[in-house]
């Protein structure tokens, strides 16, 4: 694989690892516009505005959008988070000119007052639908809870209270001050050329206008309040608690990645044997999230209500003794050899590589090849990971409950 980079006189970050073997291609926008770069009153708007991108520009309405990515078969797709929005596109490489000239016409739309209107309602939907969602519920809060007045703690589907109030120019403010070129990176994996990338990005995107974007990236460590939501008609406890951990920028993350994956991975790990396994619960994992400048684990727990407290104290007791004992060589070497089977599987593929390839140059402005990746888990010893948990301990964490009981209590 060829690695190649370009900055467009606008300030458009262009790249492209190219695989002479692969055979289709992947191309995504990254935008920096996620929850955290909201104001209060803004809440949700960056969701929403991924939704309006494909309501139609000047150039297309929503029929043409879906029909032109239609006909050469590509397969498109949007997502917000925290930290970004991402539109991205796969295809066959001789279909990328006619799936980058839809997907970069769309990063420019039309923002139609009418549309806005119409979507409003869909979006306070979906907001409904996940405040059906046990799950859903208790990660929000959770979050909320535990980075508390912190940009992450953040709803990314806003409420419905703030969706419904917000106007389609406060939307076009937002717009103009996160999506101009120098906030977004295009990037390209695939068996394509450089030279035919650049005069893509050149000929689509070089009008541009928009100034570069801050973005706060105050620290954040502690523990929040516990909390408890009352769903007594749900027939299951559902338990989220978060903790301190490393941020997207420390090397760092490959260790906290492995402890994810030791203490709970969906299989194998310490709390599937102590907790699934044995029929104690349906659902226990943890799993590692790195931010700009910040970083959670996240425990989940979802069992019989009774049994909630109990199975808590099951998880921290698994959590107790990783830390007084910390992991085995066996464990380390199982959980890299999962990590990277996934990361090499994954790779095969130009989409499989478009995520990792657009984030690292977004948040790191680095390239890491898929070697290099490998070698960085590789490398992981016993020593670094006693190191991590040391500094970011898995006990205390913010813990927030939903379900018939509210009364549960963090471990001690």
């Amino acid at each position: 694989m060829t690695f190649y980079h370009e900055t467009l006189p606008n300030g458009l970050q262009v790249i492209l690892e190219r695989n002479e073997l692969a055979r289709s291609a992947a191309a995504g926008f990254f935008v920096r516009a996620g929850s955290r770069d909201e104001s209060p009153e803004l809440a949700g708007v960056s969701h929403f505005l991924e939704h309006m991108v494909f309501k139609g520009t000047a150039r297309r309405d929503a029929l043409a959008v879906n029909r032109d990515f239609d006909r050469i078969g590509a397969r498109h797709n949007a997502q917000t988070s925290e930290e970004d929005t991402i539109y991205h596109v796969s295809c066959l490489p001789e279909y990328l000119p006619q799936a980058l000239d839809v997907l970069a016409d769309i990063m420019r739309p039309r923002l139609d007052a009418e549309d806005f209107e119409t979507e409003k309602q869909v979006i306070i939907e979906e907001i409904k639908m996940y405040d059906d969602n046990p799950m859903m519920v208790a990660y929000e809060a959770a979050k909320a809870a535990h980075f508390d007045r912190h940009p992450l703690g953040k709803s990314v589907l806003g409420t419905v209270d703030t969706i419904g109030a917000l106007t389609v120019d406060q939307m076009r403010g937002y717009f103009a001050g996160r999506y101009g070129p120098p906030n977004v990176v295009l990037a390209v994996a695939g068996n394509v050329e450089w030279p035919h990338v650049l005069d893509l990005a050149s000929s689509l995107c070089s009008s541009w206008e928009g100034p570069p974007a801050d973005r706060a990236l105050p620290p954040h460590r502690g523990v929040g309040q516990p909390r408890g939501l009352l769903r007594k008609d749900d027939h299951q406890e559902t338990v989220i608690a978060v903790g301190d951990a490393p941020a997207l920028e420390s090397p760092d993350r490959y260790v906290a990645s492995l402890i994810a994956t030791i203490l709970g991975d969906h299989s194998g790990s310490r709390l599937y044997w102590e907790l699934i396994d044995p029929g104690h619960a349906d659902g226990a994992d943890l799993s590692f999230q790195d931010y700009q400048g910040a970083g959670a684990y996240y425990s989940l727990l979802s069992c019989d209500p009774p049994s909630a407290q109990e199975n808590l104290e099951r998880v921290a007791s698994v959590y107790r003794s990783f830390a007084a004992e910390g992991a085995t060589a066996e464990e380390l070497d199982r959980a890299k050899n999962k990590i990277l089977s996934r990361l090499v599987l994954r790779s095969e593929r130009p989409m499989g590589r478009l995520m990792p390839l657009g984030y690292d140059w977004t948040y790191r402005r680095t390239y890491q090849p898929i070697e290099q990746e490998i070698l960085s888990y590789s490398a992981v010893t016993l020593q670094e990971i006693r190191r991590v948990l040391d500094e970011f301990p898995l006990l205390p964490m913010t813990l927030v409950a939903v379900g018939p009981k509210t009364d549960i209590r963090p471990p001690a």
